[in-house]
């Protein structure tokens, strides 16, 4: 998923499922700011303190709907959603620059495609990576609780 996002290191992240923070972590290697949101407290905060602990000063996690994005910190030029949702949630294509890309597995519970969907000229353009399978992504313009 990392490669596929095709970082220069000069890029703002959205990741979408902090977890462990080992993502996150890869990511503050590659880009210049990595902002995650995650749906749990506990999860957010343990990564949180393993990523300070570690010496990343350069990722910001909050507690919140991954489907909802983070508007305050809009545009992206990369959003990485480490969960399976049933389409691209809305507000992440608004959120993301123009010329930037999204990266995320689509499908049902069991099975989905791994796709990279790029905005040029304000229309999103898809590409097929791969099968894969991913917990559900839970939000608003995801899946139901």
């Amino acid at each position: 998923m990392t490669e596929t996002l095709s970082l220069t290191g000069k890029e703002k992240v959205l990741e979408i499922g902090t977890g462990s923070g080992y993502q996150a972590a890869i990511l503050a290697e590659l880009a210049k700011k990595v902002y995650s949101v995650e749906r749990f407290g506990d999860l957010a905060k343990s990564a949180e303190n393993q990523l300070k602990a570690m010496g990343y000063t350069n990722v910001e996690i909050q507690v919140g709907d991954g489907t909802l994005g983070w508007p305050e910190e809009a545009p992206f030029d990369r959003i990485i959603i480490t969960a399976a949702s049933p389409r691209v949630p809305l507000p992440l294509t608004e959120q993301l620059k123009e010329g930037g890309r999204i990266l995320l597995p689509i499908g049902d519970t069991f099975s989905q495609i791994l796709t990279a969907i790029d905005k040029k000229k304000g229309k999103l353009v898809s590409q097929q990576i791969c099968s894969c399978v991913f917990v559900p992504l839970v939000g608003k313009f995801g899946h139901p609780e």
